[in-house]
């Protein structure tokens, strides 16, 4: 159980640490969603990657559109191997390379795991009112692409 957060620190605190909260507390509630289907949070990324691909990349393309190194893109790729929602099948123009496909069990459970994000960012915002939610969302969004700070991760 959390312990509560004092509003005078909220109130004092820097928008870095109001972003790493938010983003922890709904981070974790997205956590919680995608391990009743036995996949981190990270796993569902890499799952929503590959239902998304209109072509096939190399485990090494893979990390860096999504911002993730080799070892921790290996680690995440063996578990959801070992779970059966995804196989890496050799390169056909290079057999030394390994393509990570998502099987149809994979991709049913990308789906499930989306749909309870989904339901998990609604109840994370329901105390704001509609238009203030699609004003964070704005206002994160232009704050992303803006030209401060360097750029890293994806856009999953």
């Amino acid at each position: 159980m959390n312990a509560p957060v004092d509003a005078g620190c909220v109130a004092r605190s820097g928008l870095n640490w109001l972003l790493h909260r938010a983003a922890q507390k709904l981070g974790s509630a997205a956590q919680q969603a995608a391990a009743r289907h036995g996949v981190t949070t990270r796993g569902q990324l890499v799952l929503s990657a590959l239902v998304s691909e209109e072509f096939r990349r190399s485990q090494l393309a893979l990390g860096q559109a999504l911002g993730l190194d080799k070892t921790t893109l290996t680690a995440e790729l063996d578990r959801l191997e070992r779970a059966g929602l995804i196989v890496r099948e050799p390169d056909p123009a290079d057999r030394r390379v390994r393509v990570p496909v998502i099987t149809e069990r994979g991709r049913a459970v990308q789906a499930e795991v989306e749909k309870l994000h989904v339901r998990v960012e609604a109840g994370f915002t329901a105390g704001l009112e509609p238009a203030e939610a699609h004003a964070l969302r704005a206002l994160l969004q232009r704050l992303i692409l803006s030209d401060h700070g360097p750029d890293s991760g994806s856009c999953l």
